[in-house]
């Protein structure tokens, strides 16, 4: 049993915006995909105790979840705002060239990083859709009580809805205006991958910091002449070059002080005398 929710957890770390990325997608509803993301890893909690983690634990997670979206949609088919959602269940054509960068979650941060939207309800959004980082760990971030960061990543989620916010990378002209967001939210999901906030987890979250200079790789690609991404890159691999060192055997973080630091041969004495001589 501690076995699979361990493989939960992982799934839940490196599948989440994965998952829902895939969904906005095909359905462009950040609503219907966060919440049938949240009902497909619900229901690996209920059965994968019993039938087993899957080989390939994101794609089973995918598949549930386009499924979980598609009977939610059916259910409400019937509403003259859904008939468009409902006809996506239905297309089986290729989709079209959204960008200039084939990667969903980068397309996902573009989307929820939009200009209509306030610079803190961006970062807030896309660390919620996209980083995977709960609302107390946001709301942490914002030092906001976690009840008003939930309502401002709502209004965020309607706003982008009823705007009609296409999920696209933008074309190279609405980038500048975008992208003070965008380095904000790469640096906030490396900061909590560099240093975990969240119950549970270790002082170092991996997939949180390598998912950030992936990103941020992305970025550089997208934007090769920007100097502000240049120098997010090479912050993040600079500080994550040493991320072995930070943490000790026992899973402990080592002061910056301590680190990589040699005692001296024949120990604190020796090491006083020779000082001694040296003076």
């Amino acid at each position: 049993m501690s076995d699979v929710q361990e493989a939960i957890t992982r799934a839940h770390r490196a599948e989440w915006a994965r998952v829902v990325a895939a969904l906005t997608r095909r359905f462009g509803d950040l609503d219907i995909a966060e919440e049938a993301a949240a009902e497909a890893f619900a229901t690996a909690v209920q059965r994968w105790p019993s039938d087993g983690v899957p080989p390939n634990p994101g794609g089973w997670l995918t598949t549930t979840a386009n499924r979980k979206a598609i009977d939610r949609i059916r259910r409400e088919n019937k509403r003259d705002d859904k008939h468009e959602e409902a006809q996506r269940v239905y297309d089986d054509d290729p989709p079209e060239p959204v960008g200039a960068i084939d990667d969903d979650r980068l397309r996902l941060i573009f989307t929820c990083c939009h200009p209509a939207l306030a610079m803190q309800t961006r970062v807030a959004l896309t660390l919620r859709m996209v980083g995977g980082l709960t609302v107390p760990e946001i709301a942490r971030a914002f030092l906001v009580a976690d009840t008003a960061l939930e309502r401002r990543i709502t209004r965020a989620k309607a706003k982008i809805k009823a705007a009609r916010i296409p999920y696209r990378v933008p074309s190279a002209e609405d980038l500048p205006a975008r992208l003070t967001g965008v380095l904000a939210v790469l640096y906030l999901v490396f900061n909590e991958g560099y240093l975990a906030t969240g119950p549970g987890a270790g002082p170092v979250r991996h997939d949180l910091t390598a998912e950030a200079i992936r990103l941020t790789r992305l970025l550089r690609a997208l934007m090769p002449d920007d100097g502000e991404v240049a120098g997010l890159l090479a912050l993040m691999l600079l500080t994550e070059a040493r991320r072995t060192a930070r943490v000790s055997a026992g899973g402990e973080l080592v002061r910056p002080g301590r680190a990589g630091r040699r005692r001296p041969a024949g120990g604190r004495r020796a090491a006083s005398r020779r000082a001694g001589r040296r003076a």
